[in-house]
């Protein structure tokens, strides 16, 4: 599998659509994948890792529901088994920070047109991360908060199971 790196940073181009189209044409001139998420809900750098994990295992076994492996990656990271509702933890209008997980081909990525990329690693919403991956107070109690970034891989591994 390619090197997965997931990037942090403010998009510079405004507009959803817009800033959509200009990943996509990096990913075209670059070959490698590149797929956006609004940051307030990527936990971290395994969350990513095994989301890309997952959707390249799925299209090597021919399971994969999207067409295309950044979708793919989505599905998997949203914990989600439908796209439409996995494109909740893409960007929006709304987005402000995104979280970029880029499978890279060994070529040097150049995309500093697109985001101000920033060091600051993730900065996700407990409130958000749990409403968008549906955890309940009876899981919270049981494993504490500090673990939601485990609840949400623990999501991502058993979607598979759940067919």
């Amino acid at each position: 599998m390619s090197e997965v790196r997931l990037l942090f940073g403010r998009p510079k181009i405004k507009g959803k659509e817009a800033f959509l189209a200009a990943l996509r044409e990096a990913q075209d001139r670059y070959g490698c994948v590149i797929q956006a998420m609004d940051a307030s809900l990527v936990v971290g750098e395994l969350h990513a890792a095994f989301a890309a994990e997952k959707a390249v295992r799925a299209f090597s076994d021919e399971r994969n529901v999207a067409k295309d492996l950044g979708l793919e990656i989505l599905r998997y990271a949203s914990g989600q088994r439908q796209i439409e509702r996995a494109l909740s933890v893409g960007v929006s209008e709304a987005t402000r920070r995104v979280a970029l997980i880029v499978m890279e081909n060994g070529k040097d990525l150049e995309i500093s047109d697109i985001i101000d990329a920033d060091d600051g690693g993730p900065s996700w919403s407990p409130a958000a991360v749990r409403e968008t991956f549906e955890i309940g107070d009876l899981e919270i109690e049981a494993a504490g908060e500090d673990r939601i970034p485990d609840l949400v891989l623990e999501r991502i591994a058993l979607m598979d199971a759940y067919r």
